[in-house]
């Protein structure tokens, strides 16, 4: 039954008794209804505290918007502030309107200079960096350059014989090659030269340069001495004398030459020299290339030979030399001396008598040999002395020496002239006096035809002839 009470709520309260089950499915809902409830509250608190949220996003939208606005107003002031709004600039930023969001954003300004940076340090490293840098490109363009102009062909059109003397420098070597149109700039050359390092390996002498040629070809030349090579040919058999006058004669080479060598001490050469070379230089070449021949040849004589020293050696071959001017007469001359010595006898050489007369002079041309002059002493007259002369009579070449040191094996002991430039050779005098008449004739014949000759010529002298009681005298 229920009355008409009301409970706080306004519902009337129940006052039937229910059953004790009852009642506690009544407090199971009554306890679900309290969970419901919090659960409503919850979602309540919620959703108070997004609107909160919401709330508090608005206000830092509008504090943003108010922010920016004092930016873009400090950015008309030009303050330092824009530094900050360009940061802030760069966050993304929510539009008021549809406008607002197609406008384009203002865009941020240069940034400021440190201090730092405008420090007059800081500006005059800069500068020495900056003419640093300059200074390395303009170098390398003028190596480049001077290396390009080095090495290309020069300006010469013909060839070109330039003299360097003796102690010349390299700036004077290369003014006289510019000047002579040999190369086109002294100044590179010079640069040139001494960044090869090859200042100091220029050599003296007379140089032969091509057209068209480099500088750096020109500097190769300098530095390896193949100058233009000039020639002195010293004949066989020539006194000492007779090469003293030659190299005085001789225009390429410089200085004097006062002391006549000494007999048989030159080798009768061609040598080859530079403009330049000095006469003193040429002898001192000559006498060493003797010794070493001289040296060379005794070594390798035969070893039987009646002659024991080196001097003696060179006396033989030097007339032997004399004797005769055929290669092929050489061994069979040296062996008919060689023969004589060992048999004790005279040489009886005509050259030795000359030598005794008239030195290194020699005989003047034309003058034949008299029987007076064969009964004349002299320290070289082997018609009178024994063996061999004091000394050497002139300069013998390598061909007479060897020829000495290895010379013919035969029984020959004389020898005449035959009228041809040869010899005829004998073993026995019978046959030696047999052909030394036939060479008297043919003297004799050369003689009258000189007479003939000097009687139709427009004077008085004699030139040297002999007298019609003299003989020419013949081995």
């Amino acid at each position: 039954m229920v009355d008409g009470k009301k409970d706080e709520n306004g519902s009337p309260e129940e006052q039937v008794k229910q059953p004790e089950g009852q009642s506690d499915l009544k407090e199971s809902e009554t306890v679900a209804d309290d969970t419901h409830a919090s659960e409503q509250e919850s979602v309540h608190q919620s959703k108070s505290k997004a609107d909160e949220a919401d709330i508090e996003q608005s206000s830092k939208v509008r504090d943003d918007k108010g922010q920016r606005g004092s930016d873009a107003e400090d950015l008309i002031s030009g303050e330092d502030s824009s530094q900050q709004k360009y940061s802030n600039a760069g966050e993304l930023k929510a539009p008021r309107s549809a406008r607002q969001a197609i406008e384009p954003d203002t865009p941020p300004p240069p940034p400021v200079r440190s201090k730092a940076v405008r420090h007059p340090v800081v500006v005059f490293l800069n500068f020495i960096i900056t003419v640093f840098l300059l200074g390395v490109l303009a170098a390398g363009g003028l190596l480049y350059y001077g290396k390009e102009s080095f090495i290309e062909g020069g300006p010469l059109t013909q060839e070109r014989t330039i003299l360097v003397s003796s102690g010349t420098g390299l700036a004077t070597i290369a003014d006289i090659l510019e000047r002579q149109n040999v190369i086109s700039n002294k100044t590179i050359f010079e640069y040139g030269v001494r960044i090869y390092r090859q200042d100091a390996k220029l050599k003296a002498g007379e140089y032969l340069f091509s057209p068209g040629i480099s500088m750096l070809q020109v500097m190769n030349i300098l530095t390896s001495g193949k100058s233009i090579l000039h020639s002195l040919t010293v004949p066989e058999g020539y006194t000492s004398f007779q090469i003293h006058q030659l190299i005085n004669e001789n225009e390429v080479l410089v200085g004097t030459l006062d002391v006549v060598p000494a007999e048989g001490t030159l080798l009768p050469e061609t040598y080859k020299f530079s403009r330049g070379t000095t006469r003193q230089e040429i002898v001192k070449r000559m006498g060493e290339a003797s010794t070493r021949a001289i040296n060379e040849i005794w070594a390798r004589r035969s070893p039987d030979l009646p002659i024991k020293t080196k001097q003696e050696l060179v006396t033989l071959a030097s007339i032997v030399e004399k004797e005769t001017g055929k290669a092929s007469e050489r061994t069979r001359v040296a062996g008919v001396f060689i023969n004589r010595l060992n048999q004790g006898m005279k040489l009886q050489s005509d050259p030795t008598v000359i030598y005794g007369l008239f030195g290194g002079e020699g005989k003047p041309t034309g003058r034949p040999i008299f029987r007076s002059d064969l009964d004349k002493k002299t320290d070289y007259n082997t018609y009178h002395i024994t063996a061999l002369p004091p000394g050497p009579i002139a300069n013998p070449g390598r061909a007479a020496l060897e020829a000495v040191a290895n010379p013919s094996r035969t029984k020959e002991l004389f020898f005449v002239a035959d009228g041809t430039g040869g010899h005829v050779f004998s073993e026995t005098l019978k046959q030696h006096n047999d052909n030394v008449k036939r060479w008297r004739e043919i003297e004799k014949q050369r003689i009258e035809a000189l007479k003939q000759k000097q009687n139709e010529a427009p004077s008085n002298e004699t030139n040297g002839a002999p007298a019609a009681s003299e003989e020419v005298s013949g081995q």
